[in-house]
């Protein structure tokens, strides 16, 4: 008895062919992402320092090249913390999330000429509300193994 070849599902020309939807939500995309999300961040982080440092005088080429090098470093920095924090227990991650946060917040105000016992009172203040929050979320979003609860 004869039986009929199986058929591959697509055997159509081209001309019938129906477009292949994206697939943004796949391996590429997060690859892509990891770099995007931080870098896009840092530049705003880098323009917003310039900002700060020349107190609304003019653009310089020394403000863009400390613009520039500030979003650098702060998007490395960035994607270290979002690609080894994670790894490590709620407590300590929660820290690095503190250390990162007052870090970038102290930084950053520093740039407008403030005092440094100001920058220092402040960026601890923001650094603890960051580190506890992180905490909490950690907390009430994984197991005590540090698994994703769903």
């Amino acid at each position: 008895m004869a039986h009929a070849a199986p058929v591959p599902a697509r055997t159509t020309t081209p001309a019938t062919r129906q477009p292949r939807t994206p697939d943004l939500f796949g391996h590429r995309a997060h690859s892509v992402g990891r770099w995007a999300g931080p870098f896009a961040i840092g530049l705003v982080y880098g323009y917003w320092a310039a900002a700060n440092r020349r107190s609304g005088g003019p653009i310089t080429t020394g403000n863009l090249v400390f613009g520039f090098v500030t979003a650098i470093v702060f998007t490395v920095l960035m994607a270290g913390v979002l690609s080894v924090a994670p790894r490590l227990s709620r407590e300590l991650h929660a820290f690095v999330w503190f250390l990162f946060s007052a870090a970038a917040f102290g930084f950053l105000y520093n740039q407008s000429g403030e005092s440094v016992l100001l920058t220092v009172g402040l960026s601890l203040a923001f650094g603890v509300l960051v580190g506890l929050f992180c905490f909490y979320w950690f907390y009430t979003h994984e197991d005590a193994q540090g698994h994703r609860v769903h």
